[in-house]
């Protein structure tokens, strides 16, 4: 949720209400990252986890950007846009961004696309920071728990927004979370978080039976009054009956409601990440500023059409009422 429907007002809430709000800072620079810690302490006294992607970025290859120039060239032509994107912020690397966090010490951090080095590892842990990693097969999972993390997120092919694989193909790491979930709880001797479909009590109780020791919703919360996440973007979630694993926004794949931008990347390759996500990121701006639904970033979990929308204390108490978790 990095970058647009999370905000420190929705982890905050989450965290108030029982559970352990999340804040992704993937985008954000150092100081940022400080700024948003700063923020969440002055609206929670509660625990929070900060979330980063660990980084492993392409070179630009000048190939690709020719290659989509003609499609994106049409969308800006569309939108108002100059033909050529503007240039933008420089991409925050990953051990700076870490530096942040530890300075920020947060209760947990959060983390997918790859894995920190053992020796950062051991530099959360020294702040008493909590780690938990992102993983989308057993032997991702496996890695994960021999650099001693304290827990594994187990994310299913249901769940919305990029996928955390890093070892492979994603499309091998395809797996449901009521599929994955057992396999790694099989394989770790660390919590397994389920993450990926998962929208209410029912899910909650069957995750839990299955291995689980907690759950991660994201989807779920982004109806919430809290979450930044836009009008045109809740309305599409509603009638998400279909969603898509696409390359389209960023050049990585992540699962986002169908739209006309996905369909033009269906038969032609994408930039890699995170140059694609810099040669969008005036058409992602200037779709959502116009609330242009067929055009916009929409990543939602399979679930959306499940989404309730209320403030996220509420949806908390809901949530553990529906599992039977209350006292």
């Amino acid at each position: 949720m990095a970058g647009g429907p999370d905000t420190p007002e929705l982890a905050a809430a989450v965290s108030n209400a029982g559970g352990l709000g999340s804040l992704g800072c993937a985008y954000m620079t150092e100081a940022q990252i400080e700024a948003a810690a700063v923020k969440l302490r002055t609206l929670t006294s509660q625990p929070f986890a900060l979330n980063l992607f660990v980084r492993a970025d392409a070179p630009s290859d000048p190939s690709a950007a020719a290659r989509v120039s003609p499609i994106l060239g049409e969308f800006r032509r569309e939108l108002g846009l100059p033909a050529e994107p503007p240039p933008g912020p420089p991409t925050p690397q990953f051990e700076d961004q870490l530096e942040a966090v530890l300075r920020a010490r947060p209760a947990v951090f959060s983390f997918t696309f790859g894995a920190p080095t053992r020796e950062q590892i051991k530099a959360l842990h020294a702040r008493s920071i909590a780690v938990i990693g992102t993983a989308t097969t057993v032997e991702e999972a496996v890695v994960l728990a021999s650099l001693d993390v304290d827990a594994v997120c187990a994310q299913g092919s249901e769940a919305g927004g990029h996928r955390g694989t890093f070892l492979g193909s994603f499309e091998e790491a395809l797996i449901g979370t009521i599929t994955l979930v057992p396999q790694i709880a099989a394989r770790v001797k660390v919590p397994v978080i389920a993450a990926g479909g998962i929208m209410d009590g029912r899910a909650i109780r069957a995750m839990l039976g299955l291995g689980a020791s907690a759950v991660q919703l994201g989807t779920a919360f982004m109806t919430c009054p809290e979450a930044g996440t836009s009008e045109a973007h809740r309305a599409a979630l509603a009638t998400a009956w279909r969603t898509v694993v696409t390359r389209a926004f960023s050049g990585r794949p992540a699962r986002g409601v169908r739209n006309r931008f996905c369909e033009a990347f269906a038969a032609v390759e994408a930039a890699p990440f995170p140059q694609q996500q810099r040669l969008t990121r005036d058409i992602r701006a200037a779709a959502a500023a116009q609330g242009r639904a067929d055009i916009m970033q929409l990543w939602a979990g399979q679930g959306a059409p499940l989404g309730r929308a209320m403030p996220a204390a509420t949806l908390v108490e809901l949530l553990v009422r529906e599992a039977g978790l209350g006292s």
